[in-house]
């Protein structure tokens, strides 16, 4: 089973690999009203016992947190394995594998804020018995034995700065998320379970203000959650259209005015396929993170107001 509220990364090698193997494939849609997973054709779905079920934790073009904690266990319970795609999520909010209690979940450094290093956790009994293609002097314990040659030392390295930059968020800014935490984590662990708290409270206010303006811009059309009273249910991730303006100019305008913004899919397919945007351009996407200021998500707001009011 796979979701068009995927990244293609979390779509398409599956459907490939299951027509190499002959398996059939699930599509599970979206609400295009909303943006938010169709729970009820997932678990109509899961009455055929699918092995495997890959979905995202959050949606990189509309920001949608798909409700983990209610999907995993219907997953489980259908005798289905879960995938989880995280790389969306992991800079916006802590995640616990354990917790989840999925099958394997992946991610990457360079969402985080260091290298392009891919990261992959998969519950040790499945990782085990799984088969791994490798060289022959690779060991076939783990994790050696999907890690094989030599290691790309200098990303490890720029993953461990990462990691440490995200500790000295925790220490110096989540001081107060401390005891909500401190019972079950401790070291490393446990400063950047503060970190991400910091992080997830203060962009909070951050997609607050965002949405209120592209909801109060003349001419913009926000896809996805636009209730101010679910954004727990969304990272700082939107994804907008603007009348009069291809979303590739309204880009490349808004950068004109030092505002970076992205334009297309995204690797998105599905999402813009499904919204009728595909062949228009896309989407113009804005995906603010913690370090960035309230003085420039009013500069946005001020740039898109200029745009909004030019009608050539």
């Amino acid at each position: 089973m796979v979701t068009r509220l995927d990244h293609d990364a979390n779509l398409t090698p599956w459907v490939l690999a299951a027509q190499d193997r002959g398996c059939r494939v699930t599509y599970v849609d979206f609400d295009p009203a909303n943006g938010t997973l169709r729970l009820d054709e997932l678990e109509q779905a899961l009455e055929r016992k699918p092995k495997l079920l890959a979905v995202g934790y959050a949606s990189n073009a509309l920001g949608t947190i798909n409700p983990l904690a209610k999907i995993i266990p219907m997953a489980h319970a259908a005798g289905t394995l879960v995938y989880i795609d995280a790389v969306q999520y992991a800079p916006h909010g802590p995640i616990d594998v354990q917790e989840l209690g999925c099958d394997f979940l992946i991610s990457s450094a360079y969402k985080f804020f260091g290298p392009h290093a891919g990261i992959l956790y998969g519950r040790y009994d499945l990782l085990d018995e799984l088969f791994a293609y490798k060289v022959r002097p690779a060991t076939n314990e783990l994790p050696g034995k999907f890690e094989t040659g030599t290691q790309n030392h200098e990303g490890l390295a720029g993953v461990l700065g990462a990691l440490e930059y995200l500790e000295w968020v925790g220490e110096s800014f989540g001081q107060e998320y401390r005891p909500r935490y401190a019972g079950r984590y401790s070291g490393r662990a446990l400063r950047l379970k503060q970190a991400m708290a910091a992080i997830q409270e203060y962009e909070f206010g951050i997609s607050r203000l965002v949405l209120d303006i592209l909801l109060e811009t003349p001419g913009v059309t926000l896809y996805g959650l636009s209730d101010e009273n679910r954004l727990s249910e969304r990272v700082p991730t939107f994804s907008f259209t603007l009348q009069n303006w291809q979303p590739r100019e309204a880009a490349e305008a808004l950068a004109q005015a030092g505002i970076n913004v992205w334009d297309g899919n995204y690797y998105a397919l599905a999402i813009t396929e499904r919204l009728g945007l595909e062949d228009r351009g896309g989407m113009v996407r804005v995906g603010p993170v913690h370090y960035n200021t309230v003085e420039e998500i009013g500069k946005f707001g001020e740039a898109l107001g200029r745009l909004a009011s030019r009608q050539d």
